[in-house]
């Protein structure tokens, strides 16, 4: 791949190792080594991949990977990078959106980077990596370039963003995908406990999101708290306090910032 890394190995083996490593393979790479704490998942991933082995530890002095993927969770980052022995000249990376590139100060090489899928990935659900944006961070010119040429092999959005910009990024993300989510999960079982169908919300889910991208999320803001209905809104808090407090005080907390912003716009 001309200037880019070659050899790869993936340092974990979850959901996003699971996705990005056979698309890495795709684009010309060789995955060489896995290796995650769960020699069961590494086993699982490599089975995905062409001639990659399992890595039971993090011993990689005598690897032929000239680039190592950190696809682990934001707390095991730096204490992963700070036991793993690496070659010479090699580059390490992390992938996520929550931790800074410091977070790999204690890694023994000065090959430093960030490798960040801006997605949310299930293993069981197939994703188009060329569509997912590619947050690239290092203070190394040469591996920046030789990073952005690996995420361009696989992704039509290759973007530079430095850790303060990533942080913002992510809390964004939390915002819109895992808080987004978890409401949808809410709707899901109020439905359930009245032997309602969850599939009646799959038409409203689905122009609720296609009309936010298309004419944005002020423009589309609708229902009881943008048209300040406190008649509904009481009718709404008063049946939630009694099937659930928690549903009514998130209900609450959510009609209150409606209509603030509501109201300073």
């Amino acid at each position: 791949m001309g200037n880019s890394f070659d050899k790869i190995a993936m340092v974990g083996a979850g959901n996003v190792a699971w996705h990005l490593a056979p698309v890495l393979e795709a684009a010309g790479c060789a995955v060489t080594q896995v290796y995650s704490r769960s020699e069961e998942k590494a086993k699982e991933l490599v089975i995905r991949l062409y001639q990659a082995e399992v890595q039971t530890q993090l011993d990689f002095s005598n690897s032929l990977a000239e680039l190592f993927i950190l696809a682990v969770s934001d707390d095991a980052i730096a204490e992963v990078a700070r036991q793993i022995q690496l070659p010479a000249e090699a580059t390490i990376v992390h992938t996520s959106g929550g931790q800074p590139l410091n977070a790999l100060a204690k890694a023994p090489t000065k090959r430093i980077g960030v490798f960040y899928p801006l997605q949310t990935f299930s293993k069981l659900r197939p994703v188009d990596f060329r569509d997912i944006p590619i947050c690239l961070e290092s203070d190394d010119s040469k591996v920046l370039h030789r990073l952005t040429k690996l995420a361009r092999g696989i992704s039509r959005q290759v973007k530079l963003i430095n850790s303060e910009e990533r942080a913002q990024l992510h809390v964004a993300a939390v915002l819109a995908n895992n808080f987004t989510n978890h409401l949808l999960r809410m709707a899901e079982q109020l439905l359930h406990d009245h032997q309602l169908d969850f599939t009646l919300l799959h038409p409203l889910i689905e122009e609720t999101v296609a009309k936010a991208l298309e004419i944005g999320p002020a423009q589309s803001q609708t229902g009881p708290a943008r048209r300040y209905d406190e008649k509904t809104i009481n009718h709404h808090l008063k049946y939630l306090r009694t099937y659930d407090p928690a549903y009514a005080k998130v209900y609450k907390a959510l009609t209150k910032h409606i209509q603030f912003i509501a109201g300073n716009t």
